[in-house]
């Protein structure tokens, strides 16, 4: 990764995986897997690996969507949104399922500016849910979706299986002329 890349200089690209790319976007989950279970009780399998349930759906399923994302042609993280909400049971409500940049990439805005193309892509109702313990995550969303989405956005708290997790629902009906925030 060039010091360029990394710095947020270069082009942003969040593309939907092609189903060949699977084992790509099976690899970066394992990375997210490893990060998350610092705040979730997840564990690896007797192979070592964390695994993703389900992920063949992505390809599948009409209502799921795989994004892979590169910054300067190097590959930067991956996005999994599916269509239908875990938390208000709204079948048509966008569910940002699993959101990573790898460590290398953040802090530089660049995870705002994906978030921001994702929800460009596909407007409608959007949740994005958050594990309350995941501080350095909740201060990330609270921002982006702030940014994008202004005061039109709604903040709740919920509870899952002893979890405490926050909710920001808001709503794209057309693509928003949102102001993306400079890279620095």
């Amino acid at each position: 990764m060039t010091d360029r890349s990394r710095n947020g200089h270069g082009k942003l690209e969040v593309v939907r995986a092609s189903v060949q790319q699977l084992p790509v976007v099976a690899n970066l989950l394992e990375l997210y897997a490893h990060d998350f279970s610092e705040f979730h009780d997840v564990k690896p399998g007797e192979d070592g690996r964390f695994g993703y349930k389900n992920l063949a759906l992505y390809w599948s399923d009409a209502g799921r969507h795989p994004f892979l994302v590169r910054l300067g042609g190097v590959l930067a993280g991956l996005v999994l949104v599916k269509q239908g909400s875990e938390v208000s049971g709204n079948p048509h409500a966008w569910d940002l399922a699993e959101f990573f940049v790898l460590r290398g990439f953040r802090r530089h805005g660049i995870g705002t500016r994906i978030a921001m193309d994702v929800w460009r892509k596909l407007p409608g109702l959007w949740e994005v849910r958050v594990m309350q313990k995941n501080d350095p995550a909740c201060q990330f969303w609270r921002h982006a979706v702030s940014a994008f989405a202004g005061n039109s956005a709604s903040c709740s708290h919920f509870e899952k299986n002893g979890e405490r997790w926050l909710l920001f629902s808001f709503e794209t009906s057309r693509p928003l002329a949102a102001v993306i925030p400079p890279i620095g």
